[in-house]
């Protein structure tokens, strides 16, 4: 299992409550243990991405590495021992998730947020090999010196910093071509060997297909940044709806391939008595619309970085000398500016935030009451913290005008948070009709 760094005082609480439904978790079944294996036109604003990339380390990775604990502790435990041919087919899940994840907190939002997502200027399904002369370096830089990028934000750019944009853009591109590759090659072994039912293979070939279509998504994204904007005075981006496609397919890929890692090794959910089974049922009926709530979220997460609206109204709570904006219908048709319009953006941005803090609030104090799982009560204040924490990341990253390195952290934690809703609405579901005959009334008290 990875370990957790403790790197920040910030996270300390939220990690004691990760160790405490870790621990729960142990002490339900079995024992058996699972291994896991902004750029600006001059020099200087480029080195200022450069450092803080490079400075990129401690808050995201201890974001990944709670993710990868809270996933694994949770593949140790389940109603029944999988066989060997399950382990084999959730580690091969449980790899391509944990790797989806790294891409959407690590290479995709630092390549978005150090702004190299236009570097590249042309795209092949199979991807190529890099620049490695000086002379095909030359070609590459000339191809994006035609390019409105170029042209508006970056003209005067040396070679030195289009090296570092193009890298970070490549990297991205081929990491994606990887995950492809390590997820097809144990998929088509473990189908070959039947190890893989038809219910499961028909789900992770549907999640193969969309993974590949998410090359396509994020080049038909990138293509619409490489056209020139409608007025002189706009600064060229990519579509913030073609943004929003490629984000949401991301979080669709990894919910799929998480909550059927966790089908495969946890067919029942803990429900020892049928007094904890209905407090799992009364709580399920709240984290639906709740998960709901944080998912749009998280995706008008999307529309305010293809705004660049976390670089307009850096402070908080009120956003300039005003708590509402008075341009936040200027827009024609009324609809644009929930999308367009960076202030609205902004504006519904934190008005979710707040909600999907308060309505996690609310699940959480629901449930001080029920008679629930230990585990599902530890999971529920696990995400309370996460929730409270993503709140502070975002406000952090907004009064620090988005830095890499918070950025980063922000949508890492969107990412954890949504997998924490994802964990309990598994964990909460229904028991089988034949586990339910034998659950006791009462849980039994050692």
């Amino acid at each position: 299992m990875f370990p957790i760094r403790v790197v920040a005082s910030i996270l300390k609480r939220n990690k004691a409550i990760l160790y405490s439904l870790t621990s729960n978790l142990k002490g339900t079944s079995c024992s058996r243990v699972f291994t896991s294996s902004s750029f600006a036109s001059t020099t200087t604003a480029n080195s200022v991405a450069r450092s803080s990339f490079y400075g990129f380390t401690s808050l995201p990775n201890v974001l990944f590495f709670l993710n990868f604990d809270t996933l694994f502790a949770l593949l140790k435990w389940g109603h029944h021992v999988p066989s060997f041919e399950n382990m084999s087919t959730v580690a091969s899940i449980g790899a391509e998730g944990g790797l989806k994840l790294q891409v959407t907190a690590g290479p995709r939002g630092v390549t978005r947020l150090t702004r190299s997502g236009l570097s590249m200027t042309d795209w092949k399904f199979t991807g190529s090999f890099p620049p490695l002369s000086d002379e095909e370096w030359q070609q590459e830089f000339e191809k994006y010196k035609q390019s409105p990028e170029y042209k508006r934000v970056n003209k005067g750019m040396s070679i030195e910093d289009f090296k570092f944009i193009y890298w970070m853009e490549y990297a991205h591109r081929m990491w994606g071509r990887a995950l492809g590759v390590m997820f097809a090659l144990p998929f088509s072994y473990f189908l070959r060997k039947g190890y893989i039912t038809l219910h499961l293979g028909l789900r992770l070939s549907a999640l193969f297909a969309l993974g590949a279509g998410q090359g396509l998504i994020g080049w038909w994204m990138v293509k619409s940044g490489l056209e020139e904007p409608a007025s002189e005075y706009i600064q060229p981006r990519v579509s913030p709806y073609r943004l929003a496609a490629h984000l949401t397919s991301a979080f669709v890929i990894y919910s799929g391939l998480f909550w059927t890692a966790l089908s495969v090794v946890m067919p029942e959910p803990p429900a020892e008595s049928l007094a904890w089974a209905h407090g799992a049922a009364k709580i399920k009926r709240l984290a639906i619309p709740v998960s709901l709530i944080v998912g749009i979220t998280a995706v008008s997460g999307a529309f305010v970085a293809g705004n660049d609206a976390g670089r307009a109204y850096n402070t908080f709570p009120k956003m300039g000398d005003a708590w509402i904006p008075d341009n936040i219908f200027e827009l024609k048709p009324l609809i644009s500016n929930f999308f367009e319009n960076t202030s609205t953006v902004q504006l519904d941005h934190r008005i979710l935030a707040t909600t999907t803090l308060i309505s996690i609030c609310a699940l959480w104090w629901s449930t001080r009451k029920l008679d629930i799982h230990p585990a599902i009560r530890s999971l529920v204040g696990s995400t309370f913290g996460m929730a409270a924490l993503q709140v502070t990341l975002g406000v952090s990253t907004l009064l620090s005008y988005v830095p890499v390195s918070l950025g980063t952290a922000h949508q890492a934690g969107a990412l954890t948070l949504l997998t924490l809703m994802l964990l309990l609405n598994h964990t909460v579901r229904r028991p089988s009709m034949p586990l339910l005959k034998t659950l006791p009334q009462v849980a039994k008290t050692a």
